[in-house]
């Protein structure tokens, strides 16, 4: 039996249906009516094509993800050239930290590598109104398993049990049969296997440990942001903590969001009979199964991904990175950056703005079409 983190995990992280650049499916986007009220926050912040308006004015407060590092630049750079009067302020804590902050009034919005849990989002309607929070895609992103081992410079293939078995600390050196045997014309050193892992609460972790967990008959641990603590391996804060030990030490294995990775070496996934290098089209082919996450807010946009994926061509080890927002903000300055800020995200110029900066892949003209209209749903309180 599979590991789950309750119900509520069941309910996390995924990704639109709809979610791919290449030709998928269309998905019906469920629940995402309009806001009934006229003077939703929306109002002042509906611009021209980028979704973001000169007249919005002030400073937005963002935390979260260290994965939307890079994109997350692109993004408050390009909302300062379309609304010069603006400024958004995000610091990059990780998805745990971010959903923390947000929660308990620190933040104006979250970004987040893994939706709310159910509890999350009951704690949300303290801060957000009676609706609570509600997320939107911000971008599709890889998970690439990285690696760092000097005289292997190709890309290995490995299936999920192996990957699995190397996180948990049983396949401890490179030259292992479990590794040989899927990689039969690469010659594999001796070299004990490092596993470096965030030491953070990470959507990054969340999304990972799940694919172990879902894909993998060696993985028995919770499906968690923070990582199992029984398993002995090194840390490091953030994305850029662990791309930069794994960097330094020979041997190392790690797992990051792919457009941080620098020059590690990575790993081919095996899906069905053949085996998948991590890119922006595989990830957004992954996500066509998904299914929307239920029971949190009416302009909920959080989706559930089936790991276990045979789709020719899809990466698994994927995640979708979300901006979470309140469906009632306590002033109109803070609705209408909340609003023209998420808008200019899920632009095209603000997708392609960021698919330049971070490597990611855009979301599809079906998503954006939603996720406008949940942002729409934005208000002020009474």
């Amino acid at each position: 039996m599979k590991p789950q983190r309750g119900t509520d995990n069941v309910k996390m992280k995924s990704f639109g249906r709809a979610a791919a650049i290449l030709s998928v499916s269309t998905l019906a986007l469920v629940g995402c009516g309009e806001s009934n009220n006229p003077d939703a926050g929306g109002s002042d912040a509906e611009g021209g094509e980028n979704g973001a308006s000169s007249e919005v004015a002030g400073t937005l407060v963002g935390g979260g993800a260290s994965s939307q590092e890079a994109a997350m630049t692109a993004w408050t750079d390009g909302f300062t050239s379309v609304a010069p009067d603006a400024q958004v302020n995000y610091a990059s804590v990780g998805s745990g930290g971010g959903r923390d902050g947000f929660l308990g009034g620190e933040y104006d919005f979250a970004g987040s590598d893994a939706a709310m849990s159910d509890e999350e989002w009951e704690s949300s309607q303290e801060v957000c109104g009676p609706e609570g929070a509600f997320h939107i895609p911000s971008y599709i992103s890889p998970v690439a398993v990285a690696f760092n081992v000097e005289g292997i410079e190709d890309t290995l293939n490995l299936d999920a049990d192996t990957i699995a078995a190397i996180f948990a600390g049983d396949v401890t050196s490179w030259d292992d049969e479990a590794i040989a045997e899927h990689n039969p014309d690469i010659e594999l050193p001796a070299t004990p296997i490092s596993v470096v892992h965030r030491a953070d609460d990470s959507g990054t972790t969340e999304n990972f440990v799940d694919y172990l967990a879902n894909a993998s008959e060696n993985w028995d641990y919770e499906v968690s942001g923070e990582w199992p603590s029984e398993i002995a391996a090194e840390s490091a804060q953030q994305t850029s903590g662990v791309v930069g030990l794994t960097s330094e030490t020979d041997g190392a294995i790690t797992y990051a969001d792919a457009s941080q990775i620098g020059d590690l070496t990575t790993v081919a996934v095996q899906v069905g009979e053949e085996y998948v290098e991590y890119s922006p089209e595989a990830a957004s082919q992954a996500v066509a199964s998904s299914t929307p996450v239920e029971g949190q807010a009416s302009n909920n946009m959080a989706y559930e991904l089936d790991r276990n994926t045979e789709e020719s061509g899809a990466y698994p080890v994927v995640l979708v990175s979300y901006h979470i927002f309140c469906n009632e903000y306590p002033d109109q300055e803070t609705a209408d950056l909340a609003t023209a800020f998420g808008e200019y995200v899920i632009s095209e110029d603000g997708q392609a703005t960021a698919e330049g900066a971070a490597g990611n892949a855009p979301i599809s003209d079906e998503l954006r079409d939603g996720a406008m209209e949940s942002l729409s749903a934005i208000t002020v309180s009474e």
